[in-house]
Formats: C-alpha cells, sequence, structure tokens
C-alpha cells in the first residue's frame, strides 16, 4: 500500500446531524467501518486527506483506528446534492490478498474511423480482483475501428488476476455510422404508423 493511503482515523461515540456539522465544520469526515462480521465501527477521518484520495474509483485507505490497523475500501461516498459537500463515507474491511467484486471504469483512447460515431453502451464493468491490485480503470483502444464494430466484455483486456464477473457477452462499445436526415424522417413515420395501426386495431376491438 502508499504512504498516501495511510489516514489516521479517530473513534467516534456522538452521533446525529447536529454533531456530523460540527465534525465536518472542523475539516473531517463521519464515516463507519463495516464487514467481516466485526462490529461497525464510526470513525471521523481528516476532511481534505481523504477527498483526495476518495477521488479515485475504489480507493483503498489503510486506517489507524486508535492504534489497530484497518484495511478498507470506499463503499459508499454520500454528498450535499447543491454543495457537493461529503456528508458520510461507508468503508468496508478488506484483507490483504483477498478477492472482492468492484464495478471498475471503462475509458476510451484514440478516434475511430472518420464519419463513424463511437457508442459506450458500459461504463464501468463487475471485475473480481484482489483488494490491494484493484485497476484504476479498463482502457480500450478504438483507434481507426470501423463501422459495425462491437467490443464485448470478453473482448477486454484485463490486469493480471482480474477476472469477469459480468456477462461475457455485454455490449461495452459499439462503432456506427451516423443516421441521414432521411433515415431519421423515416424511421420517425414509421413509428406513427405503428402506433395509429395499434390504435386503429385496439378502436376495432371495443
Amino acid at each position: 500500500m502508499s504512504e498516501d493511503n495511510k489516514v489516521h482515523a479517530e473513534l467516534r461515540e456522538n452521533f446525529g446531524k447536529g454533531y456530523a456539522r460540527r465534525l465536518r465544520a472542523a475539516g473531517k469526515i463521519p464515516a463507519v467501518i463495516y464487514g467481516h462480521g466485526a462490529e461497525p465501527k464510526h470513525v471521523a477521518l481528516p476532511g481534505h486527506q481523504v477527498a483526495l484520495l476518495i477521488r479515485k474509483a475504489n480507493a483503498v485507505l489503510e486506517l489507524d483506528v486508535a492504534g489497530s490497523h484497518e484495511l478498507t475500501l470506499v463503499k459508499d461516498v454520500q454528498k450535499d446534492p447543491v454543495h457537493q459537500i461529503i456528508e458520510h463515507i461507508d468503508l468496508l474491511v478488506v484483507k490483504k490478498g483477498e478477492k472482492i467484486q468492484v464495478d471498475v471504469p471503462v475509458t476510451i483512447t484514440g478516434e475511430s474511423a472518420p464519419g463513424t460515431i463511437v457508442a459506450q453502451d458500459a461504463n464501468t464493468v463487475l471485475l473480481e480482483v484482489e483488494a490491494t491490485n484493484i485497476p484504476e480503470r479498463i482502457e480500450v483502444d478504438i483507434e481507426g475501428l470501423e463501422e459495425g464494430t462491437h467490443i464485448l466484455a470478453s473482448q477486454l483486456v484485463l490486469p493480471a488476476g482480474a477476472s469477469l464477473v459480468v456477462d461475457a457477452d455485454t455490449l461495452v462499445i459499439a462503432i456506427s455510422a451516423p443516421s441521414s436526415e432521411a433515415d431519421e424522417i423515416a424511421e420517425a413515420d414509421a413509428a406513427v404508423a405503428a402506433e395509429q395501426a395499434e390504435e386503429s386495431e385496439e378502436a376495432a376491438a371495443e
């Protein structure tokens, strides 16, 4: 684990919205640690340090809690919908060498063939990986790919030790040609005609 991921956590015994507001005003984030059959621990985390660490998807934090060490995965981050202030974090206890399931972001590199459109159907894929070796992202190079190309989950290049949990036939990226205005009009007309035919059938049935 990187030294940057080591975080000092303070045990807390007080709860409630008022106490949580005071914690946040002091630059700290309320959090709960749970998992592996242990009783949940309520802690306060250093706000600035943790806010930087959790910019990375599936961040793993090595916590020092009253002298004991807990390896934890950030499972949920609750934010104020208006001000985007971190209000609370849920942390799942993990063990070194343990395999866990996580959604890993898929990012696209390169550009498809001229005149084509790239549609990303899956922004993340569910993988099983070691808790201490979670990839930040899965990169897909689409450089020069032609119309009609489909990239499935089974075709992704995964890091060593990672395996797919999501269905292998899940469509991740599709390369297509843009529809012409005439095609769009024809599709719209066909949809209207189908709707009118359905209404006529329903009226006749009545």
